[in-house]
C-alpha cells in the first residue's frame, strides 16, 4: 500500500492551519535517518490506516522528493484529541527489510463459543493484541483466535494455543489467557432490615448513664 506526503514546512502552532485543510502533521523517523517533518491527507491516511493498521508495512511516498520514495515504514503511533478522537499527529517508523522488528498485533475473535451458547457463560478476553518479532515480510496483520473450541465453563485459550506464520516469534509467556469462558453468576444483595428501636433504647440508656454518673460527682 502507498501513501502519498509531502514534506511539511509548517512547525510549532502553524500546524494548526494544515488541521484545518484537512491535513495530519506527521513525522518520520528510524535507526541511522534523519527525522523528516511531513504532511499528509487525512482520507488517504485513514483508507490507508483501515487496511493496515499498525502492524502491516506502507511504502511513504514523498511527493516533493522523488528521490524517497517508497520507503518502508510502519504507523508507530497515532496521537489524537481526547475530547473528540480527531487526529492530531503521526509517527511514522522506516525499517529495514532485512532486520527483524518488534510490534504488537492485533487479536481477531472468530467463531462461537459452545459453551457461551449453550450454557449461558460469558466470554472474558484477557488480551486484544500480542507483542511479537519478525521480519516485516512475514509480519501479520492480526492473529486469530477460535472460540469455537471453547466448549466448557471454565475453559481458556492460551497464548500457546495461537497460531501464528512461520517466522513469528512470541515475546509473551505462552502461558497467559487470551480468553476464558466464566459463569454468568446472579448476585442477589440480602439487606436485614436495622432495629431501629433497638438502637434508640441503647441510646436512651446511655444518656441516662452519663446523667446519673454527673449527679454521683456532684454529690461528692
Amino acid at each position: 500500500m502507498d501513501l502519498k506526503v509531502q514534506i511539511r514546512k509548517n512547525l510549532g502552532k502553524k500546524v494548526k492551519n494544515l488541521r484545518n485543510q484537512g491535513l495530519i502533521p506527521a513525522e518520520l523517523y528510524g535507526h541511522n535517518i534523519s527525522n523528516m517533518h511531513l504532511v499528509v491527507n487525512f482520507k488517504d491516511f485513514n483508507n490507508v490506516y483501515r487496511q493496515a493498521g499498525e502492524s502491516s508495512i506502507i511504502n511513504l511516498v514523498i511527493e516533493d522528493d522523488k528521490s524517497k520514495n517508497n520507503i518502508p515504514v510502519l504507523i508507530h503511533d497515532i496521537q489524537r484529541d481526547y475530547l473528540n478522537g480527531n487526529i492530531l499527529h503521526i509517527d511514522f517508523y522506516q525499517i529495514k527489510m532485512d532486520e527483524k522488528i518488534r510490534t504488537y498485533v492485533p487479536l481477531k475473535f472468530v467463531g462461537e463459543s459452545p459453551a457461551v451458547k449453550n450454557y449461558g457463560g460469558i466470554l472474558n478476553k484477557s488480551m486484544l493484541e500480542i507483542e511479537i518479532e519478525a521480519l516485516p515480510k512475514d509480519l501479520p496483520h492480526e492473529v486469530e483466535v477460535d472460540v469455537s473450541n471453547l466448549k466448557e465453563l471454565g475453559q481458556s485459550i492460551y497464548v500457546r494455543d495461537l497460531k501464528l506464520p512461520k517466522g513469528v516469534r512470541i515475546l509473551i509467556d505462552l502461558d497467559n489467557p487470551v480468553a476464558t469462558v466464566i459463569a454468568q453468576k446472579e448476585e442477589e444483595a440480602i439487606t436485614e432490615p436495622i432495629d431501629i428501636s433497638s438502637v434508640k433504647v441503647e441510646s436512651e440508656e446511655k444518656k441516662l448513664e452519663r446523667e446519673k454518673t454527673k449527679e454521683e460527682q456532684f454529690e461528692k
